[in-house]
């Protein structure tokens, strides 16, 4: 059987699983804008705040639900599938028909992808219809930074699905990246309102970097080289360590 037609196989495949789990769709697909909704309804956050250059608390937590989705896929969800996978075998049996095992990989990727991205759609909308935050004024530099980030928090996924033995140990490690990694993109505190040092400090992280990207882009301005940069370097360290490192037995 042709290899496109066995790869589209695995991917529809991948796309049923994911669609039986309500838990990822909800955590991926409806957390984030849910969050933003119910920071949203909270009156003080649609008043304009001087220490966030006039914007509204509300703007600053667009960015932050659009990217809480990607991390919530790729630290909480990717790995725990990868390595449960790896765990029972599936990826040592099909290592030996005709399906490669790196159709899985790219598949997970793809699923998780596609709903993260879909994920920052709804809270952009949302945000909009609801609370009348401005789209990105600059589309092109949003979806370049936003694009970017996915990339990174896959590769991060990728790279603890590596490092983690059992389902058990993902699950544990990728809990404890998934809190830091939501500070840096600003769940608890928007980086706009960060002081100026930790702002700085938490911009040469991927997520830091992103919701930096995001918050110029949202404002009209192409993205910073330096954001951009620290997005791209991080993709391709921890898609290098990925590949170094990930085993399918």
């Amino acid at each position: 059987m042709n290899t496109a037609v066995l790869d589209t196989a695995v991917l529809r495949t991948e796309i049923r699983l994911f669609r039986r789990e309500p838990g990822g769709i909800f955590w991926i697909m409806i957390f984030p804008t849910l969050l933003l909704v119910i920071l949203g309804s909270i009156p003080s956050f649609r008043d304009a705040d001087p220490d966030l250059g006039g914007l509204r608390p509300v703007d600053t937590y667009v960015p932050v639900a659009v990217l809480l989705g990607l991390i919530v896929g790729g630290l909480q969800a990717m790995p725990a599938i990868l390595t449960g996978y790896r765990e029972t075998g599936i990826l040592r049996r099909m290592s030996t028909t005709p399906v490669r095992p790196s159709a899985l990989l790219t598949a997970q990727m793809l699923v998780f992808g596609a709903a993260s991205l879909l994920s920052a759609l709804v809270a952009l909308v949302v945000g909009r219809l609801a609370f009348d935050v401005p789209l990105p004024e600059q589309p092109f530099g949003y979806l370049l930074a936003l694009l970017l980030a996915l990339l990174g928090s896959l590769a991060l996924g990728a790279v603890l699905s590596a490092l983690s033995r059992t389902t058990k140990i993902a699950t544990a490690v990728g809990s404890t990246a998934l809190f830091p990694a939501m500070f840096c993109a600003g769940v608890w505190l928007p980086v706009g309102a960060m002081p100026e040092v930790l702002a700085d400090i938490v911009g040469w992280t991927p997520f830091g970097a992103a919701a930096q990207a995001l918050d110029e882009a949202a404002a009209g301005g192409w993205p910073g080289g330096v954001h951009l940069a620290v997005l791209a370097g991080w993709t391709v360290l921890l898609t290098a360590a990925a590949t170094r490192w990930f085993r399918w037995e």
